[in-house]
């Protein structure tokens, strides 16, 4: 029922050039044969995104499809069925992190700032635009590691412009400090990454597991309604730029063996170890104590 709603909504959105057509939550009920209050909540349990977020990031998709063919953002954008510029541009910082041409033009006009602190868990990059978070990034206790971690940053945004500064952002670099010392447990923190619609279900899936929890790699599969997705749950995750911020090291194998982790599998270990140990200390509750979606 839900991939026949999915289907449904994939053909409505943008069906005619410069018409939104995204499909209203009655009619898709309909399709459905439940009630638009049931529809929402099965929808949402089934996908972990409601059919609206859905499909805007089918519209958002096919704009990025058509942005990376170098159509210019006018056509693609009314392809995409935004019904007018102002429309897509309102959006454009938290779907594609950045505006459409900059998209276009592979990231270039990004402007990125970040600086590289201690923490309990070594030295952390914490870099950002004015709009949130778009790389954290974990190295060793040793200062000399800052060159290996600023390289890590340029890699992941070639295009960009990159400078380091002390003072931008520091809000945020001390909340992510505090969280790694183990006193913040909610995080809750903007982000400006750029993403495919899969990745951001994927990180939106991550955000939602609570504080002192994990999930395995099938078990966020079938949250986003893909559970022979299994693998492409682990990419997403090893692709994170964003670590603590999109808690990645909270999925772990079937078997409950650690997987993965892009800063060390003897860092996971600690993160996980910790979280754990603050949860019973404090009582969290692992059903009600969940961070927010990306931003």
């Amino acid at each position: 029922m839900i991939r026949k709603v999915c289907k449904q909504i994939e053909e409505s959105v943008g069906q005619s050039a410069g018409l939104p057509g995204l499909p209203d939550l009655r009619r898709l009920a309909g399709v459905a044969g439940l009630s638009p209050a049931h529809l929402q909540r099965t929808f949402r349990r089934a996908m972990g995104i409601s059919p609206r977020q859905f499909a805007d990031a089918v519209r958002v998709a096919r704009l990025k499809s058509g942005l990376r063919k170098e159509i210019d953002v006018t056509t693609a954008l009314y392809q995409a069925g935004y019904g007018s510029s102002s429309r897509l541009y309102e959006q454009s910082n938290a779907q594609l992190g950045m505006t459409p041409a900059a998209y276009r033009r592979g990231g270039r006009g990004m402007s990125i700032t970040y600086t590289i602190a201690d923490s309990r868990m070594g030295r952390v990059l914490v870099a950002a635009t004015e709009r949130g978070i778009s790389a954290v990034f974990l190295g060793n206790d040793a200062g000399n590691d800052d060159a290996r971690l600023a390289a890590c940053l340029r890699r992941e945004y070639p295009h960009a412009e990159i400078r380091r500064g002390a003072a931008e952002h520091s809000k945020w670099v001390r909340a992510i400090v505090r969280h790694l010392a183990g006193s913040n447990p909610g995080l809750d923190l903007p982000t400006d990454v750029v993403a495919t619609a899969f990745q951001r279900r994927v990180w939106e899936a991550l955000r939602s597991i609570p504080f002192g929890a994990t999930r395995t790699y099938s078990e966020v599969a079938r949250t986003l309604g893909r559970p022979s997705a299994t693998r492409a749950v682990a990419r997403a995750c090893a692709t994170n730029p964003a670590a603590i911020v999109v808690p990645c090291h909270r999925v772990v194998r079937k078997d409950g063996s650690l997987g993965g982790y892009r800063w060390g599998l003897q860092r996971k270990e600690q993160l996980l170890d910790q979280e754990r140990r603050i949860a019973k200390r404090e009582g969290i509750s692992k059903k009600s104590r969940k961070a927010s979606a990306p931003k």
